[in-house]
């Protein structure tokens, strides 16, 4: 819930700078440097029955003159990113309002806000202090993921780079503290077969989708009675503006 609120879209200069020809591979889902032609495939893997589907066209435009390839790259990202975002929601939407965390949440000793609370009153309920806190770690990750081209030879996802692909920490361990990477930072995946990674990143999108239907769901059902008619007998009623993350509490 609280990733879902003050998602930051920061960018890196790299990223709208004139487009340059890069090398393609288009072998595999979600390979480097994707085209209309791999989005039209990939779907038919992700959802047989819908298909391609872009109502508004948006795969043919040409954001900031970049080209479609580097139009294609940042929607891609954005959706596998925000579908990444909206699963850490949904989970966190249902464990706040089940689980109350047993530790202080501020230094003076206070406790986390009561699970009697729906996830946005608790959200409303924590200090100003603690939301700062929160959306600049986000920041943070965001600027790291966007600069990818600066600390790592992974090149920009509006530049042939991989969609959905996070820079390691490596650099930043190597400079600055130690920090684990946020993906398999244990190197589970190191022996994964081509095959199974491809079959796990349809999953991913896939989930990813359907979370962020899920997310807006209980925000939905929570503001405005009776909208979600599956979820009005758990649903939390909410007079507050949950796409306004300072009403309350700044």
């Amino acid at each position: 819930m609280k990733l879902l609120l003050p998602l930051f879209l920061a960018t890196q200069a790299s990223a709208f700078a004139p487009a340059s020809q890069s090398v393609r591979q288009q072998n595999a889902l979600f390979a480097e440097s994707s085209s209309l032609a791999d989005l039209k495939s990939d779907a038919s893997k992700l959802n047989p029955i819908v298909g391609f589907y872009d109502p508004l066209n948006l795969s043919e435009a040409d954001l900031w003159y970049q080209g479609q390839d580097a139009t294609i790259g940042f929607l891609r990202h954005a959706e596998i990113k925000h579908g990444r975002v909206a699963m850490a929601a949904f989970v966190g939407y249902c464990i706040q309002s089940n689980w109350h965390f047993p530790w202080a949440q501020t230094r003076d000793g206070a406790s986390f806000p009561s699970i009697d609370l729906s996830p946005e009153q608790q959200w409303d309920a924590i200090p100003a202090a603690a939301k700062w806190q929160i959306i600049v770690v986000i920041g943070a990750l965001e600027l790291w993921g966007e600069a990818s081209g600066r600390v790592s030879e992974q090149p920009h996802y509006m530049r042939g780079g991989q969609p959905g692909k996070y820079p390691s920490f490596q650099l930043f361990r190597d400079e600055v503290h130690f920090v684990l990477d946020l993906y398999d930072p244990f190197g589970f995946s190191k022996k994964m077969t081509a095959e199974k990674k491809e079959r796990r990143l349809v999953m991913e999108v896939n989930n990813g989708r359907l979370a962020m239907l899920g997310i807006f769901g209980f925000l939905s059902a929570d503001t405005i009675e009776g909208s979600v008619p599956l979820l009005k007998n758990i649903a939390i009623p909410y007079d507050g503006q949950v796409m306004s993350p300072f009403e309350t509490g700044y």
